[in-house]
């Protein structure tokens, strides 16, 4: 590749990232320590084959260069007559101007050529698998219990790459009202090369559940295994190349407002997802200098239709930044979980990850959760999740292990849609094991890393997703019809040893 590098920084690489990085994402022993204090839930380590450098801190302004690239970022202000390099300046606003500071996101990228120099996009044909209008006909709503098998992953003689491997499960809104959800399965066998992809509509939250994912941006590069999500945010650019053969995973893409940190209240300054864990890209690009003929496609999601647009250059030719606007990682085994030290279960919200509020109070647009390896001790108490019915909607997918609250049928890259008012919890066999059990204190879930999008969007469900799949378990109703009453009058004290299985 070539480069316009100055012959001072002859030497460096003309794809490079700085050394401002997150100490324990670095360092051998501290990704040794990190295992050993997580036995059962460790996350898989970037192989030595890839560099990648990190700024940590959750929503942090950050200021990132190239290496090799010294002085790239303009001082003193955003837009010289003439940036440093020659480059160009270039604004991404992540909301509007006048939001007010405290929530107010944007980034400044310096770049060889700005994004604008790309042909007219063009529609690419309707795919079954996806959903324009989760109001149409495409659409269907269901107040059953569903749960789904793993779509199957792609051969890699398939050449499936990321953006042609997503399905739309169920969602609900429109991003032109920029109000509402939707929620995806990606599967794919092959790299996105010289493809990259942004989404007008709305922020990706990126669940790995088999296989890691090299995530090239237009801010540097993410390395997401399984256990670790990530954040695309909205109209960043991203490619997706696959390290370790094909992958499946989950997608939360919310149409409004972006993910932040859940508020804490009595739990304190501490806890929960801690904002430094949050891994934010250091500045890395590729060369800008076209060839002849030479061509980089561009997908858009824009109104929840594919576009593609095509350009003589990368569109990853980012040599600097600044701004809080910009995709981030983050490693679930670092989850710092809240539990009962005395009675009952709490309720799921003490697990939020990350939450997209809405404008009512209290309620969100999304919630991302997790149910992390952990100690049960709660006393004279029923551990698993309680029966339920809910005002809002939960969808639920499992990474690895055995979900507690249900004995079978739910497997990893599985998932299950709870709508709003649809009555769930625990299966008969997870009743019965709960409820006589001698009562110590326990390990739960160790191995194991379930979670759930909770959102107070009433879900519709894509017609591919729940008929054309073949992926729905029909049977998925049964596994509650084995709870038998228990009703006896002779056992007003509860005693367990009275219950008759």
């Amino acid at each position: 590749m070539a480069s316009n590098k100055p012959a001072a920084a002859a030497a460096a690489a003309p794809v490079a990232v700085t050394s401002t990085a997150h100490p324990a994402a670095l360092a051998k022993s501290a990704a040794e320590a990190h295992a050993a204090h997580h036995p059962n839930n460790a996350t898989a380590q970037p192989s030595a084959a890839f560099t990648y450098r990190y700024n940590s801190g959750f929503g942090n302004e950050f200021a990132s260069e190239a290496e090799g690239y010294p002085g790239a970022l303009p001082v003193g202000q955003n837009t010289p007559q003439v940036c440093p390099y020659g480059l160009y300046a270039e604004q991404l606003s992540g909301t509007a101007f006048t939001v007010g500071r405290s929530h107010n996101q944007r980034s400044w990228l310096y770049r060889i050529r700005p994004s604008v120099c790309h042909k007219p996009f063009e529609k690419l044909p309707a795919n079954p698998r996806h959903v324009r209008n989760w109001s149409d006909a495409e659409c269907e709503p269901t107040p059953n219990q569903l749960r789904w098998s793993p779509l199957d992953v792609p051969a890699q003689k398939e050449k499936v790459a990321f953006h042609e491997g997503l399905t739309a499960i169920c969602g609900a809104g429109s991003p032109e009202a920029r109000s509402g959800i939707a929620i995806h399965v990606y599967t794919a066998s092959a790299d996105m090369d010289k493809v990259a992809m942004y989404n007008s509509d709305g922020d990706y939250l990126i669940v790995p559940q088999q296989g890691a994912l090299n995530i090239r941006t237009e801010m540097g590069l993410l390395y997401v295994a399984p256990n670790e999500i990530c954040v695309i945010p909205r109209g960043i650019r991203f490619a997706v190349r696959l390290p370790e053969g094909p992958v499946r995973g989950y997608i939360l893409e919310v149409y409004s407002g972006h993910f932040e940190l859940p508020d804490l209240g009595p739990i304190g300054a501490n806890g929960l997802a801690n904002p430094r864990d949050f891994l934010y890209p250091v500045a890395a690009f590729e060369s800008d200098v076209p060839n002849e003929g030479a061509s980089y496609t561009v997908i858009n999601k824009y109104c929840n239709q594919f576009w593609a647009a095509s350009m003589d250059h990368s569109p990853f030719n980012v040599v600097a930044w600044h701004g809080n606007y910009a995709p981030y990682k983050y490693d679930l085994s670092r989850f710092n979980a809240f539990n009962t030290v005395t009675f009952d279960h709490p309720d799921p919200s003490v697990f939020t990850v990350l939450t997209c509020k809405s404008n009512s109070p209290g309620t969100a647009v999304a919630d991302f959760v997790v149910f992390p390896p952990r100690w049960a001790v709660g006393q004279g108490t029923f551990r698993p999740p309680y029966a339920h019915r809910n005002a809002m909607s939960e969808y639920m997918g499992l990474i690895k292990g055995a979900y507690e609250a249900k004995a079978e049928g739910f497997v990893p890259g599985g998932g299950s849609l709870h709508s709003i008012m649809t009555p769930h919890g625990p299966d008969a066999p997870t009743f019965q094991t709960a409820s006589t059990v001698d009562l110590a204190p326990v390990r739960v879930a160790d191995g194991t890393m379930a979670f759930m999008f909770e959102s107070c969007f009433m879900m519709t469900v894509g017609k591919w997703a729940l008929e054309e799949s073949k992926k729905v378990q029909n049977d998925y109703y049964t596994h509650w019809q084995g709870l038998k009453a228990h009703f006896d009058v002779n056992n007003k004290e509860g005693d367990k040893k009275k219950l008759k299985f």
